[in-house]
């Protein structure tokens, strides 16, 4: 018993936070109305049957353990506590029917105390030694290996790339509809001429923006001719990609990209491999990486993912698992290789691309039937997966190191609990719900493409599909989602299909190459106004509310904070059968509310009620320096209340058609850069994770991305990630004091007379190491604008630029130093650089090797005494002279 007790002190804090009663290793028999306990163990080298502290399972000799345990009392309460370390799968990690705990009594896996277990798909390659003369190293892996990452240190390393113009690419190329004639381009003969076919056959084109601004596509080459001079691409994506089908009664374009479009990255060849980059040999067996500078070989972690869906928690319509509980897990080292083949990665919205016949199954509204590309289209694989499945709950885990999506839920699954996890550095979208098959599975014909498409059993399946299959009840609550979409740039962080009572709250999702979240994608691009029933749904009852979303569309453009298509609604009628009941039909309608949305500078608009959307409820959000229009969009249906939201630009911005009906009212104006009077503390208070009464076990470094402007301000609104009630704020080194801690994401802090913004941190600025964005307030600018989103690696992802000579950028400072960030391209010249009115130092922005560099030091002063000093960038030469900041 003295053991027992040192054992419930040890793990008795996580467990009342899952509300769980934990005893000994050992099964206890159950005191009268109670369930019986027991908890099993596993770590990365155990093995056996015990499950014990001395002796611990396996993870899949505590599956098996677990499941005897159920099969001899189904209502015992069973905990497995994996101890640190890394699990490493040889295959997917998969939970059926007889893996379920029961209502009340879920089987919890979860990390032992103080541990972070890691379930990972990898291999860790060893064995490197070096090839050649180059810096190139090489090691062995399995013949016949496949995977678009590798993970060095933990981040994910491009694989081998370059720039058409870096190879002596003249870009003579012309299309057709089987790939291109380079016969004009004799570099790029000579460079495919030295391939194998079987390398030729690996090179990947890159294609950002070639479908629309907001699209990235990837078609492989399939073959080189040289007696011809041509490359044929590969197909079906050429096709997908470059001949769309064009069709009746749009609301929205979704283009097809030209033939003659040059890629703007050539990837995946040895010859390419630069510093810090891979290359995958699988038939030969060889992992290639170069080093970059610092990194020793012998001292790397490389892990090559070898598993796509490393988690599957799946059952069927008849049998469902259900009552299963994960915490304080991390789930990483997967990839997803289907863009890797013939189908590539035509992509069409949000990482949602077509694979197959324009038609994929589902568009007989169109002239002729069949013709538009957006019936069902082809949706990422998740690496860890949820299907028809109830009451799983995922709480305090960590999704990262992925390659496909980093969650998908969808067929059938009910009740599903994701809180307090953290996503990030996940190639796809974050969490993927729904299916793009499944608008209306009482609809007999749709019956098989569900059964194909969302679910891993579907030839298993005997349940008839209908409203069973329906994705009901998931909670999306205070988590953390950063650094998505690293390689399908198109990525939302999450993406939110056909469901009914979902609920998406106090989540913080920052750090995203395009939308943060989207609802009801691609589905309403053939409904509007004039035509507002070419697609239903089942959607009804989803709540989008009290989220943090900011700097999002740092990469592609056209989308928004929260962004909406198609019916949100199942309609109610009036007594006569007929007409419909506003009031009761919104409230099943879209609710998004209660959100706070900034720095989206290049968005349209940030409330996006797109293509078809009808009944949406946008009602007490918030959103500053987020673009041209805080509300709007391009054909919707309508039935759009827009009320109580605190916006700094225009709403109900409807350039392409105007919406049946909007309602408008009680809206506040806010300027671009809002202060702490500008916006109710009571909905910052209510934003973010952690605002409710959930404390999350994880947390992200705290870190700031907005200040207001400090220009006669005794304080300021300070926005960010990370902020805990420990959280110091400093300006310069000295710490603050009196700083209100509204949440997680916003604090107000009191400032003195002739503070930068740049000065304010929540770590000590010594002076040389702060660095001022160039939107800080304390640099003035004369003939200088601003450029958001260029995806060129700007600092903070944006920069200031001028046309004109003689345009100026100014700053006041206090230290001993000043450096001067910008960039260097073709298309700049020189800038003149002096510093307390003294002589005017040129300096040259032109690159020596003729690529673009973004955020690059272009001037570093000398020494200078002690005190306040000014700055002053005059552009001289050149088409453009770019700004991206000082450093101080």
């Amino acid at each position: 018993m003295r053991h027992t007790r040192r054992f419930l002190r040890r793990v008795g804090p996580v467990a009342a936070a899952l509300g769980l009663i934990l005893t000994a290793p050992e099964a206890q028999s159950a005191t009268a109305g109670a369930a019986a306990s027991v908890t099993l163990y596993a770590s990365p080298s155990g093995g056996g049957s015990a499950c014990s502290t001395s002796a611990p399972c396996s993870l899949s000799g505590a599956q098996q353990a677990v499941r005897a345990q159920l099969a001899a009392n189904s209502s015992a309460d069973v905990t497995v506590l994996l101890a640190d370390g890394t699990y490493r799968l040889s295959s997917t990690w998969s939970f059926g029917p007889a893996d379920s705990g029961t209502p009340g009594h879920p089987v919890v896996w979860k990390a032992a105390p103080g541990a972070r277990p890691v379930i990972s798909g990898a291999t860790r390659v060893t064995g490197w030694t070096q090839r050649g003369t180059g810096g190139v190293w090489g090691a062995p892996v399995p013949a016949g290996s496949d995977s678009r990452q590798v993970y060095v240190d933990g981040r994910a390393a491009p694989t081998a790339r370059a720039i058409p113009a870096s190879l002596g690419f003249r870009g003579a190329w012309t299309g057709s509809s089987t790939g291109y004639t380079i016969s004009g381009d004799p570099a790029a003969m000579a460079w495919f001429g030295a391939l194998t076919a079987s390398q030729v056959a690996g090179v990947e084109f890159d294609y950002p923006g070639g479908n629309g601004p907001w699209t990235e596509s990837r078609c492989r080459v399939a073959s080189f001719s040289a007696a011809a001079g041509t490359l044929r691409m590969s197909q079906p994506c050429w096709t997908n990609v470059t001949a769309r089908a064009s069709y009746a009664q749009a609301s929205g374009g979704l283009p097809s990209m030209s033939v003659n479009t040059m890629p703007a990255r050539i990837e995946n060849a040895q010859t390419l491999l630069g510093s810090g980059q891979w290359f995958l040999d699988g038939p030969g067996g060889t992992l290639y990486y170069k080093p970059s500078a610092g990194q020793q070989m012998s001292a790397l972690d490389v892990e090559l993912p070898r598993l796509e869906t490393l988690v599957q928690i799946a059952g069927t319509l008849a049998a469902p698992v259900h009552d299963l509980t994960f915490g304080g897990l991390q789930f990483s080292y997967a990839t997803w290789n289907a863009p890797s083949t013939g189908a590539g990665f035509s992509d069409v919205q949000s990482n949602l691309r077509m694979t197959g016949a324009n038609n994929q199954g589902m568009c007989n509204f169109s002239t002729p039937a069949g013709s538009c590309p957006w019936g069902a289209l082809t949706q990422p694989l998740a690496n860890v997966t949820v299907t028809a499945a109830k009451n799983v709950t995922l709480t305090g885990n960590r999704f990262s190191q992925l390659g496909g999506a980093g969650l998908g839920v969808r067929y059938g699954a009910a009740n599903t609990l994701i809180q307090g996890n953290e996503f990030t550095d996940i190639a796809s979208t974050a969490l993927l719900l729904g299916c793009t098959y499944d608008p209306l599975p009482t609809d007999p014909s749709e019956a098989a493409g569900i059964k194909q498409n969302c679910t891993p059993n579907g030839a298993s399946e005997t349940a008839t599909i209908g409203t069973n299959e329906i994705l009901t009840g998931t909670t999306v609550a205070d988590n953390v989602i950063h650094h998505i979409g690293t390689d399908y740039s198109s990525a939302s962080g999450i993406t939110l299909l056909f469901s009914q009572r979902t609920t998406i709250t106090r989540n913080n999702l920052y750090d995203l190459p395009y939308t943060a979240i989207t609802a009801g994608v691609i589905q309403g691009h053939v409904n509007q106004a004039t035509t507002p029933q070419n697609t239903t749904n089942i959607n009804s009852s989803n709540t989008i509310s009290n989220n943090i979303l900011h700097d999002y569309l740092s990469v592609r453009s056209d989308g928004g904070a929260v962004y909406v298509e198609g019916h949100q609604a199942q309609y109610v009628y009036q007594a006569d059968g007929t007409t419909i009941d506003p009031v009761q039909t919104l409230a099943k309608g879209l609710q998004v509310t209660g959100n706070i949305a900034y720095n989206g500078p290049t968005t349209n608009f940030t409330y996006y009620d797109d293509a078809g959307a009808e009944w949406v409820n946008w009602q007490g959000n918030v959103a500053f320096g987020a673009g041209d229009s805080s509300q709007g969009g391009c054909s919707p249906t309508g039935h759009l209340w827009i009320t109580g939201n605190y916006f700094s630009a225009r709403i109900q911005s409807y350039p392409c058609a105007q919406p049946v009906d909007t309602h408008a009212s009680g809206n506040t104006t806010i300027p671009a850069t809002p202060g702490p009077s500008h916006i109710p503390n009571g909905l910052l208070r209510a934003a973010g994770a952690g605002s409710g009464s959930f404390a999350p076990v994880l947390s992200v470094p705290a870190r700031i991305f907005y200040v207001s402007p400090t220009a006669n301000a005794t304080q300021v609104l300070v926005a960010g990630e990370g902020f805990g009630p420990a959280t110091p704020v400093y300006i310069g080194t000295t710490q603050v004091s009196n700083v209100t801690r509204l949440s997680s994401g916003f604090m107000i802090v009191p400032v003195p007379a002739g503070t930068s913004a740049g000065q304010i941190s929540v770590t000590p600025q010594v002076p040389g190491t702060i660095r001022l964005n160039d939107d800080d307030g304390g640099i003035t600018y004369n003939g200088f604008a601003y450029a958001g989103g260029r995806s060129y690696g700007d600092h903070r992802n944006d920069v200031h630029y001028a046309t004109a000579n003689g345009s100026t950028a100014s700053l006041t400072f206090t230290g001993t130093k000043v450096t001067v960030y910008g960039e260097q391209n073709t298309d700049q010249g020189n800038i003149g650089i002096s510093i307390d009115g003294g002589p005017q130092q040129v300096v040259s922005t032109l690159p020596s090797d003729g690529v673009r560099h973004a955020n690059v030091a272009l001037y570093t002063s000398g020494q200078l005494s002690s005190g306040t000093h000014t700055v002053v960038v005059t552009k001289l030469s050149g088409q453009y002279s770019t700004l991206d900041g000082f450093l101080v």
